[in-house]
């Protein structure tokens, strides 16, 4: 190929249909953060959430109003940044070898499609502060019982094997958040006049973004650490429908779905799908829908 500006903006393009499909590759099973999370434009480096201490709830109106004060703390969610970057030398494209590299540039855009999957993945497991002060997944979230004094209640099943989880996926406000700064933009370095061409002879392409997860309600999750059997199953179900607000005012929580990681799909079909399990009927069958996550770890 003749290196002029033409011909490497022309290469750019056809780099960047391949970052294109490689984004687009993954269908239904790229939007699996947005089933989970809160998905939220943000607009500066660090985004302050306010959270009701409990989920709203009408109430008979009696005199005044009882004001519910959203209260934000000190709860908030940084934007980190992320990139990915190929280089392509000089020689490969004067030497029309390039297309090489198309497979290499759908991967780049196949991989920043599943970061959101990836990222979502990673919070859950290193459990951060949520809102409240605790841990996302803890025996002592604090709510008041009906004397408005002070308890603790978990959405921690316990247990030492791969973690699974129960959620409500039904509401507005989801357990987790997706904090959207910059999305993710394929660009390049192709003037043979920038720094990188004239001193490395590298042609680089590149994916970045500003993003991050974080925490939303507690109370929309609960995980577990036990086998998947229909009594482990049956109890992660039974905390999160239980779970109720301060003055134990009950939250209608509703266990929608049933996130897994792969391991445990045969179990977890078994037990959501299966019209029998050994031998007696299946009362758990269609009490959920099943979310198989390839980016929850399994154990050994």
């Amino acid at each position: 190929m003749q290196l002029n500006q033409a011909n490497l903006q022309a290469l750019f393009r056809g780099f960047n249909t391949n970052f294109q499909q490689g984004y687009s590759s993954l269908g239904d099973n790229a939007s699996l953060f947005e089933q989970l999370c809160t998905v939220v434009p943000s607009n500066t480096a660090v985004e302050v959430y306010p959270w009701l201490r409990q989920l709203p709830r009408m109430r008979e109106w009696l005199g005044d109003r009882v004001i519910h004060s959203l209260g934000a703390g000190a709860f908030s969610i940084r934007n980190r940044k992320f990139e990915l970057t190929e280089g392509v030398s000089r020689d490969s494209i004067e030497d029309d070898t390039y297309g090489l590299y198309g497979p290499m540039m759908q991967e780049m855009g196949r991989s920043s499609r599943e970061h959101p999957n990836e990222l979502t993945v990673e919070m859950l497991a290193t459990n951060p502060m949520c809102f409240d002060g605790q841990q996302l997944f803890d025996a002592e979230h604090p709510v008041l019982d009906k004397n408005g004094k002070e308890t603790s209640v978990s959405n921690d099943m316990g247990g030492t094997g791969s973690a699974w989880y129960v959620m409500d996926l039904t509401r507005a406000i989801r357990p987790i958040v997706f904090q959207r700064r910059r999305d993710y933009q394929f660009r390049s370095i192709t003037n043979l006049n920038d720094s990188e061409v004239f001193m490395k002879d590298n042609f680089l392409f590149g994916v970045d973004a500003r993003v991050n997860v974080g925490p939303g309600l507690w109370q929309l999750i609960v995980r577990s650490n036990q086998p998947f059997t229909p009594e482990s199953y049956a109890a992660a179900r039974a905390r999160l429908t239980t779970l109720k607000g301060d003055y134990e005012r009950p939250l209608a929580l509703r266990h929608s779905h049933t996130m897994v990681p792969q391991s445990m799909e045969g179990d977890a079909l078994e037990i959501l799908n299966s019209e029998r399990i050994e031998g007696s009927s299946n009362k758990w069958r269609g009490t959920s829908s099943l979310v198989l996550n390839p980016w929850l770890p399994s154990a050994a």
